[in-house]
């Protein structure tokens, strides 16, 4: 097999037209650091991608069997301070207060790609943002186009437009299927730079009765956090206070309150002051990952995904502008776009794809993108407010187009799973031991030497077993 492809993204030469051009590699090898990062992240998200799954199941059996009134209880049982407008149903609490924890990751998540990641390099950095941007805009136009054409209703246009990177991984879990870290970076990026689209548009376009003194309180609560951060102060005491206050004031603002959780996700510092081993953003990303992945998004899917699946439900999904949309838009939409945007970075940056992956390998990911999930539960449920049946119909979109999405992306994978498999193996590879990936290491002489000796050292014990089996020979081959 040929070796994966020593450029990171960097730059690579090739000849034209008999000159010399810089050209930049398309999915790349990672760095190593940013590797091992990236491969901690995504441990988590597949252990919590997995729970949303089982969530997604249970939560639709008990909104389909004789459960169905218990569920629908206890999704509405009241609870919370009347006084600070915060007396709210269950499944309020978890839309509005669980995912601001979901939201508080993504903003460390897309502090870091600014700063450390992917999108630190304008030219790297072009890749993932286009496909993303280009696989938010052609599902929006998907969804406009039917509810345009069948008279729909145009509120659920931003639906179809986010990448749901939890779900994702949990699929390819259930598939047995692994990347390579690149592909994996491009998809943890793109849902990061979806997640920071779907924030912008939940505030802009999903707020109403804005309340001009609560937000600026909000606001201010933002600030002495940042100033507190920065001056180096310490301890959960301070700042989950302060984090409940802030919180609540953009919620009494009328802004969602998940983007009080982006805002202070993205005020953490995430470079390294003198004598520290982890920055703090990463460090709090490290504890309260966990939390997002593990409970906070599976128990929004355990009060969100319940909805009513009829025969009637299943024609209105394939019939009805508004959900034909949703599913158009996330299966066809998302691959569409996020592919054509990969292929247009490609076309107008003269960039190269990694020669170990093919075009199917973006295909792949630009479908597994069209599991929107999550995010768009929650633009489904703000979208359609007013009306709890096209809110329902809208959720049953989202299910049916993220499964065929999923379902689309597992046959494009298992076609490539034995690549897939090559690569992996030498990514991981480590013949000397050293805790270093060998193919980090073709440029250091240490490392040949180590690798030196222990082929030789090979090679003296086939001696030896070749004398040892010559004697035996000998002596087998000698009179009686």
């Amino acid at each position: 097999m040929t070796a994966p492809n020593p450029d990171t993204g960097h730059e690579n030469e090739s000849r034209e037209n008999g000159s010399r051009e810089r050209r930049t590699v398309l999915f790349g090898r990672l760095p190593l650091g940013e590797r091992t990062f990236l491969a901690d992240a995504l441990r988590t998200e597949t252990v919590g991608g997995m729970l949303l799954l089982a969530a997604a199941v249970v939560a639709l059996v008990m909104a389909n069997t004789g459960l169905s009134g218990f569920y629908e209880d206890v999704k509405g049982f009241h609870f919370g301070p009347e006084a600070l407008h915060l007396n709210l149903s269950v499944a309020d609490w978890a839309k509005d207060g669980l995912l601001t924890v979901f939201f508080f990751v993504a903003g460390i998540e897309l502090k870091r790609e600014l700063v450390a990641g992917e999108l630190r390099d304008p030219k790297a950095a072009a890749l993932p943002i286009v496909s993303a941007l280009c696989g938010m805009v052609v599902p929006a136009l998907v969804y406009t186009g039917f509810a345009l054409g069948g008279g729909g209703d145009l509120k659920g246009w931003a639906i179809p437009m986010a990448t749901d990177i939890a779900f994702a991984l949990g699929v390819l879990a259930v598939l047995g299927t692994g990347l390579p870290s690149a592909l994996r970076a491009f998809l943890l990026t793109l849902a990061v730079v979806d997640d920071l689209g779907a924030i912008i548009i939940i505030a802009i376009f999903y707020s109403a009765g804005i309340s001009v003194w609560a937000l600026l309180a909000s606001v201010a609560g933002l600030a002495l956090f940042w100033f507190l951060h920065h001056r180096g102060v310490r301890g959960w005491y301070v700042y989950v206070p302060l984090a409940l206050v802030i919180w609540a004031l953009m919620h009494a603002s009328g802004v969602h309150a998940t983007v009080a959780g982006v805002a202070m996700g993205l005020l953490l510092r995430c470079t390294l002051a003198p004598g520290e081993k982890t920055s703090p953003a990463e460090h709090i990303e490290h504890l309260v990952r966990p939390l997002s992945a593990g409970l906070a998004v599976p128990l929004f899917a355990l009060f969100a995904a319940g909805v009513g699946i009829s025969e009637k439900a299943l024609r209105d999904v394939f019939t009805q502008p508004e959900t034909l949309g949703v599913v158009l838009g996330l299966l066809a939409g998302k691959t569409l776009g996020v592919f054509g945007g990969a292929w247009l970075a490609a076309r107008f940056t003269k960039a190269e794809l990694n020669r170990d992956l093919a075009w199917a390998d973006v295909l792949a990911i630009a479908a597994l993108s069209g599991i929107g999930f999550t995010v768009s539960l929650l633009i489904s449920e703000l979208a359609f407010s007013g009306d709890p049946g096209l809110t329902d119909e809208a959720k049953a979109a989202v299910l049916m187009g993220s499964l065929l999405a999923a379902v689309l992306a597992g046959v494009v994978l298992k076609l490539r799973a034995k690549k897939y498999r090559s690569l992996l193996e030498d990514e991981d590879r480590d013949e000397d031991g050293d805790g270093i990936p060998d193919i980090y290491e073709q440029d250091n002489p240490e490392y040949h030497l180590r690798m030196a000796a222990l082929h030789e050292a090979k090679a003296a014990e086939h001696r030896r077993l070749a004398e040892v089996a010559g004697a035996r020979d000998v002596s087998d081959d000698g009179p009686a």
